[in-house]
């Protein structure tokens, strides 16, 4: 998990994705973050997560993201 978090925050420094439970409800990912973030998974895990996947609550914390990643792995 730890380096899945430090790949999210190449993407988006900021970012305190270790406590952040409303990433996409709150604005803090907006569609092109989300799109570099998948686009970096793609990459780094060889997983390629599904258009009905990509929602709201897949993305609102680095949990919920990891755990969508382990899942489709």
């Amino acid at each position: 998990m730890k380096e899945f978090i430090e790949m999210l925050r190449k993407i988006k420094p900021n970012v305190d994705f270790e406590n952040e439970e409303a990433l996409v409800d709150d604005g803090i990912l907006e569609s092109l973050d989300i799109i570099s973030i998948i686009s970096e998974i793609a990459d780094k895990y060889g997983v390629v997560i599904p258009s009905d996947e990509i929602i709201p609550d897949n993305f609102n914390s680095a949990t919920a993201l990891y755990e969508l990643v382990e899942d489709l792995k």
